[in-house]
């Protein structure tokens, strides 16, 4: 603990040290909230990405059964 200044009593600086603490927590419940913000945004965009993707998948796998092609493969294991 530091030293006592100006008359500072022991539950004074106890008081300080806890606001300090506050301040602290605070911040760090700040800078989780950001992240919580920007990781659901980055989680949205991901989902936008991925539902496009599967159109075009879903778009091109009917293009391609409507022409009689598949692009199914079948593997084999040999012995």
């Amino acid at each position: 603990m530091p030293p006592k200044q100006n008359g500072e009593t022991e539950h004074d600086l106890q008081d300080a040290d806890f606001a300090k603490a506050f301040q602290e927590l605070n911040r760090g419940e700040q800078t989780a909230t950001a992240l919580e913000n920007h990781l659901a945004a980055l989680e949205a965009k991901i989902d936008e990405l991925l539902a496009a993707t599967g159109q075009q998948d879903q778009s091109e796998s009917s293009s391609t059964q409507s022409n009689g092609t598949s692009h199914h493969s079948s593997t084999q294991s040999g012995s």
